[in-house]
């Protein structure tokens, strides 16, 4: 009984806060969270790392305190047991459970290398990519039968590798039996000539179309080499024709590559699935895993500092984390906002869409409070009123560069001082409160749709 009702507290939570909350938060933050024991007095949490106990706690320790046991402050009365992980192997990478080699060898003798990182348990689900993970499992789990091609597109650095070695472990775990080859394209080019020059190419036909499972990396590479593009149509058709399953990445949907109509056509016959740049929450779950991974202690607030400035992709993050871990392994030190500023500066990403006004900034301040542009721009000093007119004036100094009095003017006449006073207010106090740091994040955003 006492398990059951562990089980009904909790998920009784689950349900009230996956409302409350994005789908992608709810995924990274909420879901890997198990239940290990509860009393009358506390409940015992296990998380799968600091970051997750941090981020409750500062974000939901009101929601918490009305499901589980409480204290005599009215703060929740949790226990958080971190997950045992595994030991890092003496060259820094994650031992996981998957060879790093896998078995099959190819025509030449060399065997199927992959990335041993690269693994579907490593891949942090968002919005963006959601899609894209559930066909490459179903991929995984049944080749040939679910999506045949499957073909993933997207920018660079936002996943596709890992997607497709993510694939091949999958397989090489659950189905040793499978012959599976991961190659990119430019490689695939490169064993042609060379097999042409040795005159082996017979041999080479005979190893692709013995293939299980065939995975290519970027076939934009493919585009403008008609005769290497029509061998390798001829070997993907054989291997369609016998269902045995294939899967393409580029950086660019087939109907978009300068390939013949042909190959197009058959690319397009299975899904075409995109995977689009991460938002701010799986952003932050990315680099916290990383940093993980690095040994570095990164405070959630940091996290969305960085998450916030470095957008674009997966592999901007990871450099991230890498200089940092490597300046403040070496200085011994934490890190902190002025330590990401100094060493991360030059990737910070902010490119406005479009020009941005005293007027734009009011409108948006006044549809993130819910308050008038008029009440921006009028005398009241209501705290309703006043924090947002704040606001609206940090993000005045911040985005437009005009004289302190030209923008204090545009607020009913206000004079530099107050817009001075405004913007180191809110300054100092984003450092200490989140729900800030999201709100004006989110009203930056707003200005540049």
């Amino acid at each position: 009984m006492l398990a059951e009702k562990i089980e009904e507290t909790w998920s009784q939570f689950l349900v009230f806060i996956e409302k409350q909350c994005s789908s992608a938060e709810y995924k990274n933050w909420f879901a890997p969270i198990n239940v290990l024991s509860e009393s009358e007095h506390e409940i015992v949490l296990e998380v799968p790392n600091i970051f997750v106990r941090e981020y409750l706690l500062d974000n939901y320790r009101r929601e918490l305190a009305l499901f589980v046991p409480s204290d005599d402050q009215g703060n929740p009365s949790i226990v958080f047991q971190v997950a045992q992980s595994k030991p890092k192997a003496s060259n820094g990478e994650l031992p996981l459970d998957i060879p790093e080699e896998t078995p099959t060898p190819d025509f030449r003798g060399h065997r199927l290398q992959l990335n041993r990182y690269y693994t579907f348990e490593n891949f942090i689900e968002g919005a963006s990519n959601q899609f894209v993970k559930s066909a490459a499992l179903g991929v995984a789990m049944r080749p040939g039968k679910s999506y045949n091609p499957l073909f993933i597109h997207g920018g660079v650095g936002l996943g596709k590798t890992h997607v497709l070695h993510g694939i091949a472990h999958y397989i090489q775990k659950d189905n040793r039996k499978l012959r599976v080859q991961c190659i990119t394209t430019e490689s695939f080019i490169n064993d042609l000539v060379d097999n042409l020059r040795n005159k082996s190419i017979d041999k080479m036909k005979r190893f692709y179309r013995s293939l299980d499972v065939l995975l290519v990396d970027d076939i934009q590479f493919l585009q403008s080499r008609l005769n290497f593009e029509e061998e390798f149509c001829n070997m993907f058709e054989a291997l369609i024709n016998q269902n045995k399953q294939v899967v393409i990445t580029s950086d660019k949907p087939p109907s978009q590559l300068k390939l013949s109509e042909r190959l197009i056509a058959r690319m397009e016959w299975g899904l075409v699935a995109n995977i689009g740049v991460p938002d701010l929450e799986t952003r932050v779950a990315i680099l916290q895993h990383k940093a993980e991974i690095k040994g570095v202690r990164l405070p959630q607030n940091i996290a969305f500092f960085i998450a916030e400035h470095i957008f674009n992709n997966v592999r901007q993050l990871e450099g991230a984390i890498n200089r940092l871990s490597a300046y403040c392994q070496m200085m011994g030190l934490d890190v902190t906002e002025d330590v990401v500023e100094k060493i991360l500066s030059e990737m910070f990403q902010y490119v406005p869409k479009k020009k941005i006004t005293v007027e734009s900034i009011m409108r948006s301040v006044s549809s993130m409070f819910n308050v008038r542009v008029s009440d921006l721009r009028g005398s009241s000093r209501t705290k309703e009123i006043a924090f947002p007119r704040q606001v609206a004036m940090y993000l005045a100094k911040e985005l437009i560069n005009e004289s302190l009095i030209k923008l204090a003017s545009s607020f009913g006449g206000k004079t530099h001082s107050t817009l001075l006073h405004s913007w180191n207010k809110i300054k100092k106090q984003i450092e200490k409160d989140e729900t800030l740091r999201r709100q004006i994040h989110m009203t930056k955003q707003n200005l540049e749709e």
